[in-house]
């Protein structure tokens, strides 16, 4: 029997697959697993299931030298250094496909929320401060037959774009680099998509190049009438420089899952009516984070065994 380690409780039903095989090794404190703690318990382990709040680097690496998995329970591998991992001999995987839907609701749960003025309506009642009704009282954005802009046209962004049509939307995607392939007709440029879109939604990765890809000369060519949402990666947001837009009026609202640091208060941006913040739910849904859950399992029982992983990162 090789030996796990498994930086969160994940369900039971999960569990008991990898404990009828394995040794598993699980850190049951509140929150994330200090550093020091983490390099002491993987040193002698052959595989690592953690998440995205555990930074797996070559320090790591070289204190776990019969590590043959890293399973990330995540689609995202910021915390993940991939090159280090395969100069080792180290598989590196994540959980793509199966959080698709989940996010891709959450999504549309932030573009309704944030349009409707949901979450602050919700506010004024709780502190009593709803005292009359009127054909102008918190007026919001009617999406039939606006222009829903997608940034990133991977699975989550294709999912979201799917719904679109319930809700009377059309859709564009921002333009992607294919060797000097035409766009598709409902393809433009991210300054086109910028301008000329009511809500610009975010699904691209997180890379160098995309790294603060909303900042303020982008956020200055969006409509004043426009929203930003946010699911996919924190750092592709400047938050000052969205902190700035905001306060000068020039869109007229954002809706956040995701934050350049996690967990954290959100002090630029907790103060606006406007902007509608949740902590990272993307996929938190029963279904969706055990399916994660079972597919990280599933790598390292794969791998240990002697057979490919699942979903190796790319």
């Amino acid at each position: 029997m090789a030996s796990v380690l498994l930086t969160r409780r994940i369900p039971s039903s999960v569990l008991g697959l990898l404990e009828a095989e394995h040794t598993v090794d699980l850190y049951t404190g509140d929150g994330a697993i200090p550093r020091d703690e983490l390099i002491r318990r993987v040193r002698d382990k052959d595989a690592l299931i953690c998440v995205l709040s555990d930074k797996i680097d070559g320090e790591l690496l070289d204190a776990a030298p019969a590590l043959k998995i890293v399973a990330t329970i995540a689609v995202g591998y910021d915390n993940l250094d991939v090159p280090a991992a395969r100069r080792r001999g180290v598989v590196a995987t994540n959980t793509p496909d199966v959080l698709t839907e989940a996010t891709a609701e959450l999504t549309w749960a932030l573009i309704l929320g944030i349009a409707r003025r949901v979450a602050e309506g919700d506010r004024l009642i709780r502190a009593g401060g709803w005292k009359r009704w009127g054909l102008d009282f918190m007026l919001g954005m009617e999406l039939r037959g606006k222009q829903l802009g997608i940034v990133g046209a991977g699975r989550i962004g294709r999912a979201v774009a799917a719904k679109a049509p319930a809700f009377g939307m059309r859709v564009v995607f921002a333009k992607r680099e294919r060797n000097g392939a035409a766009p598709s007709a409902n393809e433009m440029s991210l300054d086109e998509l910028l301008v000329t879109s009511d809500i610009v939604s975010l699904h691209a990765p997180s890379t160098p190049e995309t790294r603060h890809l909303i900042n303020k000369r982008t956020l200055a060519r969006m409509k004043r009438s426009a929203i930003l949402v946010n699911t996919a990666r924190g750092a592709l947001v400047d938050e000052e420089a969205l902190a700035w837009a905001l306060s000068e009026h020039l869109i007229a609202g954002a809706a956040l899952d995701v934050y350049e640091r996690e967990p954290a208060d959100q002090p630029l941006l907790k103060d606006f009516e406007n902007v509608l913040l949740v902590p990272h739910l993307g996929s938190a849904t029963r279904e969706t984070r055990t399916a994660m859950a079972e597919l990280a399992v599933r790598n390292v029982l794969a791998v240990l065994g002697g057979d490919a992983p699942l979903t190796p990162i790319p």
